[in-house]
């Protein structure tokens, strides 16, 4: 299993999505599906990028840096 850092750009912004899974291509399928469960009116996907990727072990986990406007 490895745990993915994807992000995608949509026509509301930029999102990270952090995901696990056993493929490259279970990760990019499951990105709609969450972004649709968080969104009460989805955005347009316009670009989805895997950004990184690491084996799933205890303490596996990303530092997300976010900017303050």
């Amino acid at each position: 299993m490895l745990l993915y850092r994807i992000e995608v750009d949509t026509d509301k912004g930029f999102l990270t999505l952090i995901v696990a899974a056993e493929t490259d291509e279970q990760a990019f399928s499951s990105v709609e599906e969450h972004v649709e469960r968080h969104f009460l009116s989805v955005p347009q996907l316009k670009e989805i990028s895997i950004v990184e990727k690491k084996r799933l072990n205890p303490g596996s986990g990303y530092l997300i840096e976010t900017k303050n406007s």
